[in-house]
């Protein structure tokens, strides 16, 4: 599959997952889609509570999802929400994605009324701390 077909693919698999988001008060819903290291995509959305902060973003329920398969690693990761702005993940996803992906692995993010930005996770998360740094 071609990177082209993969961002079809994770993009389609967010975008259909966004569409189910629980975002009844900030009205922002998002999607995630991962291509993990089993080859699968796995995908998450946002999940709001009248209590805040106690939602999840779709990034970390995506990663949920990943885990419950029986993926391991992030090896792709494609997140979507809506107007042109590139949506990309808050500093605590960041760090969620950094638990479960190398730094170089690229990270879409896409208001999907604009372009996507493409970045790797070491342009999102530079100077980052990771498990490595806990002996793991």
């Amino acid at each position: 599959m071609t990177m082209q077909d993969t961002d079809k693919a994770l993009f389609e698999a967010a975008e259909a997952v966004r569409a189910r988001a629980y975002a009844p008060y900030s009205k922002f819903q998002v999607g995630a889609a991962i291509l993990a290291d089993d080859g699968k995509i796995y995908a998450g959305c946002n999940v709001e509570n009248a209590a805040y902060p106690v939602g999840n973003c779709a990034e970390p329920s995506a990663i949920a999802a990943m885990l419950a398969g029986g993926g391991k690693r992030i090896r792709r990761i494609y997140v979507t929400g809506p107007g042109a702005t590139p949506v990309t993940p808050c500093g605590g996803c960041r760090q969620r994605i950094r638990e479960f992906a190398d730094l170089d692995v690229e990270v879409v993010s896409h208001g999907v009324d604009g372009a996507p930005l493409v970045q790797t996770l070491g342009q999102l998360l530079p100077h980052s701390f990771g498990p490595e740094f806990l002996g793991k």
